[in-house]
């Protein structure tokens, strides 16, 4: 049940891993972002740009809920698991 555990808690880690990074990810591109309007058509490039950075933040969206409720439910997994062998042990 050791075994089990550690093997729990390092797949734990790397989905927090992955999950931090998108959330880095995610940050940095809504440092780019900005909230205006492109009204006349010389901002017609700056507007894509606009719109293709929304797309990628709002395609992100899914995989980092997902990753965090993996992570949580690991978590809660693990602690539960340890709780078990502590009380086993007791």
């Amino acid at each position: 049940m050791h075994d089990f555990l550690m093997i729990l808690m390092v797949l734990w880690g790397a989905v927090t891993a992955i999950l931090i990074c998108l959330l880095i990810y995610r940050g940095t591109l809504e440092a780019h972002e900005d909230d205006q309007v492109f009204l006349d058509p010389a901002g017609d490039s700056m507007a894509a740009e606009q719109r293709i950075i929304v797309a990628k933040i709002d395609k992100l969206s899914r995989p980092i809920t997902m990753l965090l409720i993996a992570s949580a439910s690991l978590l809660v997994l693990a602690g539960a698991i340890w709780g078990w062998e502590a009380y086993q042990r007791f």
